[in-house]
């Protein structure tokens, strides 16, 4: 499938490519918690896997004391 056609499938429904794959990342993040999983499946760096973990599971980040 090109890109064009991808494109030319969503923009009818209002979704973005680049949307779509940001809202499977974050369904990715909400069943697995696995940063790790997310990096090899998607191909993403250890700190926007953490930001999707985090954002998926907002009452698991810690807070470092000072």
């Amino acid at each position: 499938m090109s890109p064009l056609l991808v494109h030319a499938m969503l923009t009818p429904l209002g979704i973005s490519p680049t949307r779509l794959r940001q809202d499977r990342i974050l369904d990715e993040a909400k069943h697995t918690e696995d940063p790790i999983h997310l990096m090899k499946v998607f191909g993403i760096s250890d700190s926007t896997a953490m930001k999707y973990i985090y954002a998926a599971h907002p009452d698991r980040q810690s807070v470092i004391p000072r």
